[in-house]
């Protein structure tokens, strides 16, 4: 019972300080303000788009180019984790067949550190574009005919809004 009291204090403790820390930072004064405002417009402005060829054939590359637009009068920057625009480390795709049935992501899992170190981050300019391209099959099972879609669920840790999903077929020579 003793041990239920320590244990129960030091989790209210915790999670107190949690929040203590978080009004802190939301309220330390008009510099947080600027700051988050610019960062709710930096996401604002930065967008992507995916594209990809509509029809495939089986051992094909299966690529997927990835564009981040900047519609700002400045220049803008996103976190390149979780993109095409670093080597396939994380998944950050949603690859389904025609059924629904998500395919298996096979690449690499990092781990990062906290908060991403200024190198990971890339300028697009204003009024401008930058484009990466991937093979979707360095990191997925695509191995079936099917029509499969691409949804992109990295946006937490890049800070950019794909809104539209794309489509291929993947089919037999």
């Amino acid at each position: 019972m003793k041990n239920y009291k320590i244990i129960l204090s030091a989790t209210l403790l915790t999670l107190s300080a949690c929040s203590v820390n978080h009004v802190k930072n939301t309220s330390a004064g008009s510099d947080s303000a600027k700051n988050q405002s610019s960062a709710h417009a930096v996401s604002a402005s930065l967008f992507a788009k995916m594209q990809i060829k509509p029809t495939i054939k089986i051992g094909d590359a299966v690529e997927l180019k990835f564009t981040v637009y900047n519609d700002a009068d400045t220049a803008r920057q996103f976190c390149k984790w979780h993109t095409p625009f670093e080597p396939l480390m994380s998944k950050y795709l949603d690859v389904k067949d025609a059924s629904g049935q998500e395919i298996l992501y096979k690449g690499a899992m990092a781990k990062r550190i906290m908060p991403p170190p200024p190198s990971s981050y890339i300028k697009v300019n204003p009024k401008d574009s930058l484009s990466a391209t991937i093979d979707l099959l360095k990191a997925y099972d695509i191995s079936k005919p099917s029509k499969y879609t691409v949804i992109y669920v990295g946006q937490n840790m890049s800070g950019l809004t794909v809104k539209d999903s794309v489509a291929f077929v993947y089919e037999g020579k």
